[in-house]
Order: structure tokens, then sequence, then C-alpha cells
């Protein structure tokens, strides 16, 4: 395993299975190819069967009689470069034309490919692991391990390319018979398939789960195989992908609970001094989560000496690249400990190595970035050689070291902190013009941090760094690296805030007419965050006009399709407010001449823009202008993209909901049959607005528009009750609402009723919860007739339906339920005795939202009837059914008082059968949570006999 050669069988020439798949030039040899060779691979075979030369059969077949092959030119070589191959004209797969029965191919067909017997498809590059298993052998002839092996085996491929269930079953076998089978055997086979170069993601995944399982079961055993862990899951640490970083974490802390901290050391101490930086990466890595695994205080004394040794930098360099991992990987956990931490790492920064030296620096900020806002006084000790370093060293080192002061500024009281900024400040400036983009990026941290601080003044941001800052990092290529431009933006926000808006502003307004883009969208950005933080109070009346002048040419002149223009033009609108009513008629005539646009992009964000600016429009009092517009938007609801007639359909919201419904232009009586048709659109972003806009107009006009037309939409809102997006249904639920407020619930309660008949569960789901709003709008006795009266259709999903209803019902309409609650109890009783766990487990739903609603109406009567009907399914098996159960059970604790609850518990508590007790004792506890203090004064007697004394005399005191 560690570091040896790969090879097909080891230790001899393959024969049988292995062999087959090896012809002399080794084209069937694909096992060791990446998921990308063998994709590869498989399509140039393809080409080349498709490009093959017709043979003489097929061209006779092909050609009438009388043709004659004729030999080539004298001296004639044909061309054959690989170009002109893949390109020739294909001959169809499989020949000619017609049909003609494909001769078998017998090559490797010797062995099957596949094994017997109820396992999954074997891919090519899974048969060198399972190759095994191909072979029919009688497993009573064989050895015990071999058994063993082979049953390892099947588990395996079971969970690496199983179905669900067969993969949940032999998880669950491979989980229970760990110990059983050994670390050995189980190791030797699932450590290979890892390092599989072929292994998927959601595979290594099923892998790592298996391994993640079965540390538990075989506890210390696996101490052997620690190393052979490591090496296959340390990479993990370093993965691009989050998750098989987290994964790679999870193992390895399993595995320090399981192997116990020295096996762990022992293990990884020979990598801390290797050769390959790679390899001390990954162990430091692995080392911070086992000091997060087993805690900090126990790996202490090892860090200390690591990080002391003298026998080799290297291994000075990974204790104190441990340090930095711990600190990022646990945050301020670290800060019961912070002060060994630094003395550990201290000497670091004046080590002779200078890759040591970067290392503690980056340490420093590691930890004071995870201590922040606390903990200044455990860096004492290494304040000066920060100091001292920030004077003597260039490039990462520096870079490094202005780092950890960077995270350690903010840590300081105020004058301290602007004593240290000014200091730090003459070695930023001069670094401000470094070529080095990593130092741009740290220069850029520290100057923020710096700035962030209570400690410095405005005015020396005015005089000393604002000139150079401007200077050396506002140029064209800082918003070409998307780091560079994200840091920039942060930072010159930072100085806003402390220097104010109209100071920035001022300085970079004009670039918003730059020619290059991307440099503008950086200073749209910067303005937009610098406003959205600060208004617009202190800029003046000519650099308003800059302002506006410059974001409408930005606007304009704008290429790329994403919305920081977009959100940038609306924010500077909405800051300025009042003051942008001489400029409206410009905006307003862009955004119009905008619309007309043949691009797609533009007509969208033009309608964007009106939605971000309705509200400043109404603040100005332009309701002209805001009829105007909604008139030319009612003209384009014919847009035939999408996206554009989502962003028109926004617009239009925006200005109904500023400019009100008796203002509307057009009238709502025309607006709303313009839009009935809309909703049968599929696209999300279509619907949500949409619908929002019905839903408005429900709410806010409904008498603008006939009830006939109001039923309409209510049958196409059923349609919407099968949106994916959750926003869309639950727009569609709340203006069902609407709708019956408005026209009365019988007709929306009968659409409604029929919907539940449906096999869709979502749109049953949304369509009782639409019910239930309706009854909570209408009152719930305009709706419980209908409601109970659908109960009695012998149909599970219709009753189910009702049930789910009454059960949303009940938790909207809090205590109005107890003038129902005697109405609908026969109906629960009826629920709580079906055969279908579905009925119980609603019905248990429904009487734990009425019980928490009813509590203090004196319905006790009812809900300790209903208490009888739901105790007999506490001993139910599904988790949904004695959730619901257990729901119940609380809201009836609530509602009827925990005296009862715990008379009806005390019969099961000390029942022989283990199952019955546990259960009873589960109630109890949950009913000793809840009413601690109410429980006392019902505890049973238990008199005193002659050596205890029992009786608490002082409860039965009576004033």
């Amino acid at each position: 395993m560690e570091g040896s050669t790969p090879v097909l069988t080891p230790g001899k020439t393959p024969i049988g299975t292995p062999a087959m798949n090896m012809a002399t030039p080794t084209p069937g040899h694909i096992m060791s190819m990446t998921p990308e060779q063998l994709q590869a691979w498989r399509w140039e075979r393809e080409i080349d069967e498709r490009n093959r030369p017709l043979s003489d059969e097929e061209l006779d077949a092909m050609f009438p009689e009388g043709y004659k092959v004729l030999p080539p030119p004298a001296g004639y070589v044909p061309i054959r470069t690989p170009a002109r191959k893949l390109t020739a004209t294909p001959t169809p797969l499989g020949g000619l034309t017609g049909f003609h029965m494909p001769a078998e191919d017998r090559t490797m067909k010797s062995v099957s490919d596949q094994p017997s017997g109820n396992l999954p498809f074997l891919k090519p590059d899974d048969i060198q692991y399972f190759d095994k298993l191909l072979v029919d052998v009688d497993e009573s002839t064989l050895s015990p391990e071999e058994q063993k092996e082979r049953k390892i085996m099947k588990l395996l491929l079971k969970i690496k390319n199983g179905t669900p269930p067969m993969r949940k079953a032999a998880l669950r076998q491979i989980t229970d018979k760990a110990r059983e089978f050994g670390a050995g055997p189980l190791f030797n086979q699932i450590l290979p398939l890892l390092m599989s170069p072929t292994l998927e993601d959601q595979e290594r995944h099923l892998l790592v789960k298996v391994i993640d399982r079965i540390l538990y079961k075989l506890d210390d055993l696996v101490r052997p195989y620690v190393h052979k862990i490591l090496v296959v899951i340390e990479p993990l640490l370093i993965d691009e992908d989050y998750y098989a970083r987290v994964e790679g974490r999870e193992i390895i802390s399993n595995l320090a609970k399981a192997a116990g901290l020295a096996t762990m050391i022992s293990t990884m101490r020979p990598d801390i001094d290797n050769m390959d930086e790679y390899v001390r990466n990954t162990t430091a890595r692995a080392f911070a989560v086992v000091a997060s695994a087993l805690g900090i205080p126990s790996l202490l004394p090892f860090l200390k000496a690591v990080c002391k040794s003298k026998k080799s930098w290297q291994a000075r360099h990974t204790g104190i690249k441990i340090v930095q991992q711990i600190a990022i990987l646990m945050g301020c956990a670290i800060l019961p400990h912070l002060r060994s931490l630094v003395e550990i790492i201290e000497h670091g920064l004046v080590d002779e190595q200078q890759k040591v030296r970067t290392i503690s620096a980056l340490a420093i900020a590691a930890l004071a970035e995870a201590a922040t806002p606390y903990g200044i006084e455990s860096f004492d000790s290494v304040l000066k050689p920060l100091w001292k370093g920030i004077r003597q060293h260039r490039g990462k080192g520096l870079a490094a070291f202005l780092k950890a002061i960077g995270y350690l500024i903010p840590l300081m009281d105020a004058e301290y902190a602007n004593y240290y900024t000014r200091e730090v400040m003459l070695i930023l400036i001069r670094e401000f013009q470094s070529p080095d983009e990593e130092m741009k990026k740290i220069v850029l941290k520290v100057v923020k941090q710096c700035c962030g601080t209570d400690g410095v003044e405005a005015n020396y941001i005015k005089t000393e760094i604002l000139p150079p800052f401007f200077k050396h990092f506002w140029q064209h290529r800082m918003a070409l690296d998307r780091r560079n431009y994200r840091q920039l933006v942060d930072t010159t926000v930072e100085l806003a805030n402390k220097v104010g808006a109209a100071e920035i502003i001022s300085r970079i307004v004009d670039d918003l007419k730059d020619e290059a883009e991307q440099y503008r969208k950086m200073v749209m950005e910067t303005i937009e965050k610098i406003m959205g933080n600060l208004g617009a109070a202190d800029i003046d009346h000519k650099l308003e006009e800059q302002l506006i002048d410059g974001i409408l040419y930005a606007f304009q002149e704008q290429t790329t399709e994403d919305s920081v223009m977009l959100n940038g033009f609306g924010t500077v609108v909405n800051a300025l407010g009042k003051r942008v009513k001489p400029y409206l008629p410009q905006i307003c005539g862009t955004v119009l001449w905008r619309l007309n646009n043949k691009s797609a992009k533009v007509r969208q964000q033009a309608a964007d823009l009106i939605s971000r600016t309705a509200v400043v429009m109404k603040t100005c009092q332009e309701e002209k202008l805001m009829g105007h517009l909604g008139v030319v938007l009612y003209e384009y609801l014919g847009e035939e993209y999408p996206e554009v007639l989502g962003s028109i359909l926004g617009a239009l919201k925006a200005i109904v909901n500023v400019i009100g419904m008796h203002k509307m232009t057009p009238p709502i009586k025309d607006l709303l049959p313009r839009l009935t048709p809309i909703l049968k659109n599929r696209h999300e972003k279509v619907q949500e607005n949409c619908i929002d806009l019905v839903g408005r107009i429900a709410d806010r006009g409904a008498e603008y528009v006939s009830a006939r037309e109001w039923m309409r939409i209510c049958f196409e809102l059923l349609e919407l009750l099968k949106a994916h997006k959750k926003a869309i249904r639950r727009a569609t639920v709340n203006t069902f609402g609407y709708i019956a407020k408005a026209i009365g619930p019988h007709d929306v309660l009968a659409t409604l009723l029929n919907n539940l008949k449906v096999q869709e569960r979502q749109n049953r789901v949304c369509t009782t919860v639409a019910i239930a709003i309706v009854a909570e709008t209408c009152s719930p006795f305009t709706v419980l007739p209908a409601l109970m009266n659908e109960y009695r259709v012998p149909e599970l999903n219709v009753q189910n339906g009702v049930l789910k209803s009454l059960s949303f019902l009940f938790e909207y309409i809090g205590e109005m339920g107890k003038d129902y609650i005697y109405a609908v109890t026969p109906l629960l009783e009826d629920a709580l005795m079906d055969r279908d766990l579905v009925h119980r487990q609603t019905a248990s739903a429904v009487v734990q939202h009425m019980s928490l609603g009813v509590y203090g109406f004196g319905c006790e009567d009812s809900l300790n009837h209903l208490l009888n009907y739901v105790w007999p399914n506490v001993f139910e098996t599904s988790p949904h059914v004695i959730q619901a159960v257990m729901g119940a059970l609380e809201g009836l604790r609530v509602a009827i008082g925990p005296c009862r609850m715990l008379q009806y518990c005390l019969q099961g508590l000390f029942h022989p059968a283990r199952k019955v007790r546990d259960v009873y004792w589960k109630i109890y506890n949950s009913i000793y949570i809840g009413s601690q203090d109410a429980l006392i004064a019902h505890y049973p007697r238990i008199y005193n006999d002659e050596k205890n004394t029992y009786i608490r005399y002082e409860l039965d005191y009576i004033l």
C-alpha cells in the first residue's frame, strides 16, 4: 500500500480472469484508465468502426451488376493522416442501411464479464477488484478466509453499484459484522478501491461512509491499519470539493477516537519531516483534525516538542502549520489555549529558515483571526518580533508578517491601534506599488483592517492614505482579477465608512464613463455599496449631476449579462430620493427606448429598472409618468422571451404597489383578464411574478373584476400548485384566500375539494393548505360543513386530505377552534380508529394543533375523550406516526395538564416488558421536560417505613 507501484495482481503473472482483458497490444487493458481516458478510448473505437472501409461483399450488394474493381494507378499511395481519418464520411453504424444480422464477437467471451446471482452490474474498470466474483465456485469448498473475502467483496459491490435498497441492506450487514470480518480483510479490499483512479465522487462518498461506519464497530482493532487508512484519506483533506474535505475530516476524527492519540502520533510522526511538501501539508491538516477530535490540550506537549525540533526545519515548519490548521479548523474554540499555542510558535518568527518564519507569521494571523475580537494579551510576546520583521523582510516573508499585523491591530485598544496603524502604514504605502499580486491582496486587506478600527482618524486617512491608494490601486488591471477586484471594492467601502461617501465617490465618479466595461463595473459596485451603507446626505449638487450622468452612461453601454449596473442604478436612485425628480424624464426616456430594443437582455434590464425605481417615482409624485409606464408595459405583455416577460410582470407589480388600484392605468378590469392566460406559462420567473401580481390585485382590488373572471383564475391556479418552487406554491395558496374573501368561499371551496381527488401528493398538500387559508379568511363555519361532508367519500386520498386540511385549519385559527372542537370530535374518533396508519397520523396532528389552540378555554372533556383514542397508538413503530402521536400527547399535556397525562403514564413505567417500559418512559420524559414543576404535586404517595421518611409534609400545608 505505502508507495509501492500498483500492479494488476500483486506478486505473480496474472492468469485466469485478470488476464482475459489483456490482449497483446493491450487495448482491452482499460482498468488503469481515468474516466476521461476511458471515454476517449471508447469514442475513438466507435469512430474507427464507423470509418472502416466497406468490404468487397458490401460494395457488391450495393451496386447493380456490371461494375468492376479497377486496379489502383502505379505508384499511388493513399493519404492516412489522423485528421483526415476522423473527418472521413462515417459509415452508418452497422454497415449498410438495410438490416443484416451482426456477427457475434467471440473475443473475450470465454468467461462471463458479469457476476452471477443477485449482484449488481459490473463496470469494466471494476473487474480488477471484483474478478473473483466472475468465477462460479462452490463456496462450501473454500477456506474460511476465502469465504470471508468473497462475502466482503459481494457486499462492497452492492454498496458501490447496487440500487438504494440493496446498498442500504449491504451497508447495514457490513457494519453489523465488522468485528466478525476483522479489520484486515475489510481494509485490504476497501482501500485499493478508494485508490482507484476511475472512482466517481458518488462511489467515493459511499466507500467513505463504509469506513466511517466500520470504524465505530472495530474501535481499537483498527490500530494496525491506521497508516494505510491515512494514506488513502489524507488527500481528501486538500480536495477541491468541499464535501470530500468534510468526509475526510470526519473519517480521521473517528479514526483518532477509535485508535487513540498515541497510535495517531506514532503513525504520523515520520511524515512530519518528510521531504515532500505535499505529504507534510496533508499531515498537518490531519493533525489539526486529531486535535479537534481529542482536544487541543492532549496534543500540546507533542506540538511543543515538534515546533522546537533541532533535527530538521521541516519538522518545525510542519509543527507550526499544525497550529495554523487548528486555528482555521476550530475557530474561536482555540481561545482557552491561545497563550499556549502562541508560546509554542513564537520562536519561529526569528528562525533562520525563511519558510519557517513565513509559516509562523501566517499561523499568528490565523490564531488572531480565530480569536477576534479577544485575546490581544496572549499576543504580547510576538508584537516585537513582528514589528522588527516588517522592517527587515521583503517579498513573501513581508506579506506574511503584514497579514499577521493586519489581524492583530483590530484586537487592540483604540489608542494602541492608532499608534500601530501609523507605524505600519509607512510600510503599506511603500508596498502599494508592489507588482506582486499576492502582496496587493494582503496590503488591501491590512489597509481595510487598520482603517476599520476606532482609533484611526478620518483626517489622517484623507491626507496620508487616499492619494497613494487611488494612484496605485484604482487601475484597469485590478478589475481583471476577480480576487483583487473583490478586495479593492471592500477596502474602498471601508475607507468610505471612515471619511464619508462624497470624499470617495468624487474621486471615482468620472470613471463611470471609462471605456473598459470591467473597470466601470468595479466603480459602479463600489458606489452602490457606499451609497447603500451611507446614503447620499453629503453628496452635493454637482456630484449628484455627475453621478446620474455616469450611471446612465454605464447602464446604456453595458454588454455583459449581469446585474451589477442594474443594482447600482437602483441603489443610487433610491439613495438620492426626491433629488432625482429633475432627472426622472431622462431616466424614463432611456428605459422606454430600451424596452423597444431588439436584444432580449436589454429589454429585461429596462423592465427590471422600472421595478427598482417605482418607489422613488412615487416619492417624487410622478404618478402621471408611472401611469404612462404602466400602459407601455401592458402593451408588452405579449413578450415571447420568458425572462423578459417575468421582468415586465415584476415592473407592473411594482407600479401597482405604489400607484394603488384605483389610479392604475390600464384599469384593473382590463389588466387582469390579460394576466389569466399568462398563468399557464410554465417558466418559474413568469409564474412567480404573475401570481404575485394576481394576488396583489385579489387582495386590494378584487371589486374591479367580475366573480366569473375570479373563478376562471381559480381553475388556472390549481395548475400552479404543481410548481417546483415553494414560493410559487405559497403565493398561490394565499391568492385562494384573497379570492375567497372577494367572491365568497363556496365556489372556491368546491374547486379545492375536487382537487383532493388527484394522485399527486404535492398538489393535494397545497390544496389542503389553501382550504385552511380560505377557512381562516372567511371564518371556519363557512368551510367546515362541506369539509366534513367530503370525509364521507370512501377514498383514502380525499379522507387524508380532509384531515390534513383540519390540521392546518386548527393551526391557523388558534383559539377560534374552541367553537368547533365538539363538531369535529366524532370525525376524529373515526380517523383515530381507522386501520390506515396515515389516517391516525394525520388525526394525531389535528389533535395536537387543536389542543394547543384551545388551552384554557374549558374544552378538557372533549380533549380527554380524544386522548383515549390517541393513547393506544403509542406502540406504533412507524417513525412518522410515532412523531405525530408524541406531538399530540405534548399538545394534550399543555391543554389538559400534566397530572392527567402522568396518571395515564404511571401504568406502564414499571411494566415487565422492556418494549412497553421504553415507550412509557419516553412519554414520561417528555412530560417531565415540559412540566417538571407542575408534576411534583401529582406524584403518588409512598408511605414512610421504619428506616425512611418518604412523605413530604410541606406539600400538604394549606393556608
